[in-house]
């Protein structure tokens, strides 16, 4: 019966449950974590020209190893007063340059000139590019090697799977979808940079995988358990209320996006014509709504007031508490000793 099919279903099953998928070597991810480590070594490397050493330690200590947040910044972080006018933080305050290393500071630089890529030009923050940017750049030698221990594994064997063009499409839609959420709902004082949010969405096809073939799976019920453990430590981490350029709303954004997107170009095995009904049902669903979030939220992030559309959404990366001023952004910039405050 299936002897003449190109891809023969029994053996689309039995290679399933062997973890054997459409191409052996997962090429983008190989390519992306090489460009990634790269791209760390030069963030080092700046941070060493600039502070005299390639981990910053002053004004405060990056706990993952890395380069100081001005520097993140500098290279494209994703970082509201770059990407457009924030009232809280106007292209001419006054922030801690790049080589700064006391606390209060001394080496002082406007935004307009922390943001760097050629500056405004005498006009309004601009930089659209830092909601992808910033899937290139990591916090330090830490973020790094957590986020390639995650890319190298779980999103290798996704792309093994869905192929490399269908895995680009869903890693960087749910990358940069990370960012356009965490863009309008994060506090607008923090850089935020990592492949988290991307990495998120491979884990989000994870689960598109289990329910689409459930019988397929061994022991379908213990792999929810641990699946769904995994996710809420996961989630749990993007709390810690630690100092770092290291978003939860991005990840929660990349893992949403990649159900959408992943649901679109992961390659389900349909025996019955009911089940192929139901995927190609929730297919369909899935790319308006894809299309309708982006939209939606690019638009929201460039008002002058993002959070008026959702007043608790700022919650998604943020425990309120007096040391963080209760989720106002700009007072994050007076806490990391970056912004300067001028003597009365």
């Amino acid at each position: 019966m299936f002897t003449g099919a190109r891809y023969p279903l029994e053996q689309r099953i039995e290679n399933k449950k062997r973890g054997i998928g459409r191409q052996r070597y997962p090429i983008v991810v190989y390519s992306l974590t090489a460009v990634m480590v790269g791209v760390l070594i030069y963030e080092l490397v700046l941070n060493s020209r600039q502070q005299g050493t390639p981990l910053s330690f002053k004004p405060v200590v990056n706990p993952m190893l890395g380069p100081s947040s001005s520097a993140l910044i500098n290279l494209g972080a994703r970082f509201p007063p770059c990407m457009k006018l924030v009232t809280q933080v106007p292209p001419t305050t006054l922030i801690g340059c790049m080589n700064n290393t006391a606390n209060p500071v001394t080496e002082i630089c406007t935004v307009g000139d922390l943001c760097g890529f050629g500056g405004f030009h005498g006009g309004d923050p601009n930089q659209w590019f830092r909601f992808i940017t910033p899937i290139f750049l990591h916090a330090g030698i830490i973020h790094l090697l957590l986020n390639m221990l995650a890319q190298l594994t779980l999103s290798a064997q996704i792309e093994r799977e869905m192929g490399s063009g269908g895995f680009l499409l869903t890693y960087f839609s749910a990358g940069i979808f990370g960012n356009v959420l965490g863009g309008n709902f994060a506090l607008v004082g923090i850089p935020s940079v990592g492949a988290s949010g991307a990495i998120f969405g491979t884990v989000a096809v994870t689960w598109i995988d289990l329910f689409a073939h459930w019988k397929y799976q061994y022991r379908p019920v213990r792999k929810l358990v641990f699946m769904s453990i995994e996710l809420l430590l996961g989630v749990a981490l993007g709390y810690i209320p630690c100092k770092l350029p290291v978003l939860q709303s991005s990840h929660l954004g990349g893992f949403l996006m990649g159900l959408l997107v992943g649901t679109i170009f992961y390659p389900v095995i349909s025996v019955t014509k009911r089940h192929r009904l139901i995927m190609w049902s929730f297919r369909l669903a899935a790319i308006p709504l894809a299309v309708i979030l982006y939209v939606l939220l690019v638009r929201n992030f460039y008002t002058s007031d993002p959070y008026a559309a959702c007043s608790g959404c700022r919650y998604l990366s943020c425990i309120p508490t007096s040391a963080n001023n209760r989720c106002q952004g700009a007072f994050y910039l007076y806490h990391w000793n970056l912004m300067h405050k001028p003597s009365r």
